[in-house]
């Protein structure tokens, strides 16, 4: 149902997390104003189910360096609880001598001591949703949204809106988005009926209007923009957070927020989230018990009773080569940056092959498969390969490659081999200044950032991220590469795997394949 605060709420505008970058940008593009059609109808009652995750008392002024008791939540990582502890590494490390060297990700339940240094105004300590249930991965595979959304009595089901080159149900928009963006449908759903109703409301509010993510600016009108919104401001605080990159926030008074050091991603990516979409009157509510969480729940059940780990402990990637064939020239020209949208998380590392020709141009180089897998989506510029060969892109480690050409790009259902070519470089797919490859990696549905924890590495080449978006390098045995648009010698780079041959494709059917 619709808080009765949100029917009267003269919505608050924020800038995303994030610049429009100009080398590689793989957000949507706007798409023409929403048509909305809805039908009246009767709503149902349903019994209130109980939320096991509950506030926790005020946290005591601890001193400098006491020792505090923390579970290790899903994907937790050393760099990121310093962070949020106001530590270091080597202190933890210190607390903790069991934990090996080699460690990138944490095992969730693992029991720690944390050194602590105290920060004042640390917020709520109340954990609005499980990380395995914000990201689109294992915890999905079974939802139907369209059926879903058809069971309820509000308006999204009736609704259709263009985006993407097609009419799309409100369903269909939800689908789209979650699958770009890698952001549950649940979830997605949760807040649009949190925010307008869309479940429950036969007829949309007229005080919502276009804006049913409660993000009232005029280039984002209607569901689809809307919802693109809306996850791409959930993926900035959930990586921002999973990283360390996170402290803390402004509240519109201009008061320092600072999540609780003991929460996780989710939680803290949905008080971003409101603080944003919420006056400050409603943002306690929003991000408590009566909020979010239990909307999420009368839909969907209680969450934390669903909680399945989708990050295991010292995840490690598996070998890679290089984007390209043996022995050509190519240039590192993008560092770490978004994987898709804007901001965070920085995700993905672009290259072009080497040409005299600059900005956009047919490029006869092939992109290729940086290991064994299947391919189970292709689109615009799009090229998503599975190494795990289950045929779900929700699952396992997965490679998003960005811009390839659609002449002589590889099918969907496609089995290749490290090395195979999979598509030409172009400007194709998302927004592009020049000829390129963006790449990024993908672990159960989570996206794994380039230069932190795990750093994505490719005949090893670890990538380091800077301190900006684009910005970073390549190392390897002392050896620097270095990220630049101007494909100097400092950005050169050639892949020394094995040539392969590559024989006949062969086509595994799925269902993409089969429409």
């Amino acid at each position: 149902m619709i808080p009765t605060s949100r029917l009267s709420l003269k919505f608050r505008v924020s800038l995303l997390a994030g610049l429009l970058l100009a080398g590689c940008v793989s957000a949507p593009a706007s798409t023409p104003a929403a048509s909305a059609q809805v039908t009246a109808a009767s709503t149902e009652t349903t019994p209130e189910p109980q939320v096991t995750s509950t506030p926790q008392p005020t946290r005591p002024l601890y001193d400098a360096g006491t020792l505090v008791d923390y579970t290790a939540q899903n994907g937790d990582n050393l760099i990121a609880l310093a962070a949020r502890f106001n530590t270091t590494i080597r202190e933890i490390r210190a607390a903790n001598p069991i934990i090996p060297d080699s460690a990138t990700t944490l095992p969730a339940g693992f029991p720690m001591k944390i050194p602590i240094y105290y920060r004042a105004y640390w917020g709520s300590q109340y954990l609005i949703l499980p990380d395995s249930l914000f990201i689109n991965g294992p915890a999905q595979i079974d939802f139907d949204t369209q059926a879903f959304v058809d069971s309820q009595p509000g308006w999204l089901k009736n609704y259709r809106e263009y985006a993407a080159g097609q009419r799309r149900t409100g369903a269909g928009l939800v689908d789209l988005v979650a699958q770009n963006f890698s952001v549950s449908p649940r979830l997605l759903l949760a807040l649009l009926e949190y925010q307008s109703g869309a479940l429950s409301q036969p007829i949309i509010d007229d005080a919502i209007g276009s804006y049913m993510m409660g993000y009232e600016h005029q280039f984002h009108r209607g569901v689809y923009l809307q919802l693109v919104w809306a996850a791409n401001t959930l993926n900035n605080g959930y990586y921002l957070w999973r990283n360390g990159n996170l402290i803390e926030f402004d509240l519109p008074d201009g008061t320092i927020y600072r999540p609780d050091p003991w929460q996780n991603a989710a939680s803290v990516s949905l008080q971003m989230f409101f603080n944003i979409t919420e006056p400050m009157a409603n943002f306690a509510q929003a991000i408590g018990p009566e909020g979010l969480a239990r909307t999420y729940a009368e839909l969907f059940g209680d969450p934390w009773q669903n909680d399945v780990a989708h990050i295991p402990g010292s995840l490690l990637q598996p070998e890679l080569r290089l984007p390209m064939t043996p022995g050509e020239l190519w240039s590192h020209t993008g560092g770490p940056h978004t994987g898709w949208g804007t901001g965070r998380p920085w995700a993905a590392l672009d290259f072009a092959p080497g040409s005299d020709t600059q900005g956009c141009f047919n490029s006869s180089s092939w992109a290729t498969a940086m290991a064994d897998g299947l391919v189970v989506r292709t689109d615009v510029g799009t090229v998503v390969l599975d190494l795990d060969q289950d045929g779900d892109e929700r699952t396992g480690w997965v490679l998003f490659y960005l811009h390839l050409a659609e002449a002589g790009r590889v099918q969907t259902g496609q089995r290749v081999l490290a090395g195979w070519p999979l598509g030409h470089p172009s400007c194709e797919g998302g927004s592009s200044t020049g000829t390129h490859i963006h790449i990024a990696r993908k672990y159960n549905g989570e996206w794994i950032e380039a230069g932190g924890t795990l750093p994505f590495t490719m005949e090893g080449w670890a990538s380091v991220e800077g301190s900006f978006a684009y910005i970073g390098t390549l190392e390897r045995l002392g050896h620097t590469i270095r990220a630049c648009t101007c494909s100097d010698a400092a950005s050169s780079i050639i892949s020394r795997a094995p040539v392969v041959s590559f024989p006949t494709p062969e086509i595994i059917p799925t269902e993409e394949s089969q429409d």
